[in-house]
């Protein structure tokens, strides 16, 4: 059985220990592939590390998260070429240098790597829809002004990282988690400004669907003044979110909703006038779960938590970092780099 923590007995053991070296193998990814000109295929080798958590896990036939290592890359230009290569079949890598303009979500195929050339990458006007997709890296991308959401993961998508991408201007959210999605990691993101950075679960009416999936792993991002879902969660369990910078968020940090299950550890909240809520719901929908641990709060205010939650710990080692190291680490290096999508 899953084992359980409440948020009056953290549990620091040696598991949150083990996995430093995952860490920095992320963080020292590096392609390893020769620039060509649009749609051209300029070979097959892929490295970029692997994820820490939910996308990391051995599940549903899917050993962590490869994306389209082993598959040919190729680098587009245009947006005609873009939507080709993400709905093919194929697997592949998908080098996005300049700025491809789309419209609405576009579908993703399973077995893709997205990787933005050195800052280059950008993605206006529409977003990324996974529907019963699987195994795809979202890396180094520059999303703005999406019509509706900037990426959509649903419809029982599963093991999706979306890594070191910036976020800014969408309508509606900069990224859903929905549908019974499961087994998804949201690291190093820089979202910039955002009304409604990420939602999981998308109605109080989805228990169907949710209960039991909505497996998602959120650290080391920078929620960069931005208003609400940090995340706004309903019903999946556990969600855990950690080593995130959370600075000037109007509305809330992050709020535990229909009796999903979240553990927020080693994060640190600066101005936030509501870091998390759960015992009380949030809006129309009924209360949550919550432990918090290791959290370091300025000018902020108080956290609630509820009840005990399924150790993150039981799916996956990871390290936490210390808590006051967090703005500096993640200003440094969330969001785009040249760094993350440089050959």
């Amino acid at each position: 059985m899953p084992q359980t923590v409440t948020d009056r007995a953290p549990r620091r053991g040696a598991a949150l220990r083990v996995a430093a070296a995952a860490t920095a193998a992320a963080l020292a990814a590096v392609l390893s592939v020769t620039p060509a000109g649009a749609g051209a295929a300029t070979g097959t080798t892929m490295a970029l590390g692997t994820p820490v958590g939910f996308a990391s896990v051995d599940a549903l036939g899917q050993n962590g998260t490869t994306g389209g290592a082993g598959g040919r890359t190729v680098t587009v230009t245009d947006a005609d070429a873009f939507l080709e290569y993400i709905d093919s079949k194929e697997t592949l890598v998908i080098r996005v240098a300049g700025t491809i303009a789309i419209t609405s979500k576009q579908g993703v195929r399973p077995n893709k790597t997205i990787i933005g050339v050195g800052t280059s990458g950008h993605i206006t006007g529409g977003g990324l829809d996974f529907y019963r997709s699987y195994n795809v890296i979202v890396r180094n991308i520059r999303f703005t002004a999406a019509e509706d959401d900037a990426i959509n993961v649903g419809q029982q998508s599963h093991h999706i990282w979306i890594d070191h991408n910036t976020f800014s201007g969408a309508v509606d959210g900069s990224i859903d988690v929905v549908r019974g999605a499961d087994y998804v990691t949201v690291s190093w993101n820089h979202f910039d400004h955002s009304d409604k950075s990420m939602l999981i679960s998308h109605s109080d009416g989805a228990a169907g669907t949710d209960i039991g999936r909505l497996k998602v792993t959120i650290h080391h991002n920078f929620f960069d003044n931005s208003r609400q879902r940090h995340p706004r969660i309903r019903f999946g369990e556990p969600v855990h979110v950690f080593n995130n910078y959370f600075l000037g968020n109007e509305l809330y940090g992050v709020a535990s909703t229909e009796n999903a299950g979240v553990v927020v550890e080693g994060n640190y909240f600066q101005d936030v006038p509501h870091p998390l809520f759960s015992a009380s719901g949030y809006a129309d929908s009924g209360p949550g779960r919550a432990v918090q641990r290791n959290n370091v709060f300025v000018n902020s205010g108080t956290p609630e938590t509820s009840g005990a939650v399924v150790e993150p710990r039981t799916f996956y080692a990871y390290t936490v970092d210390a808590p006051a190291g967090v703005p500096s680490a993640v200003r440094a290096d969330a969001g785009v780099g040249a760094q993350w999508g440089t050959p």
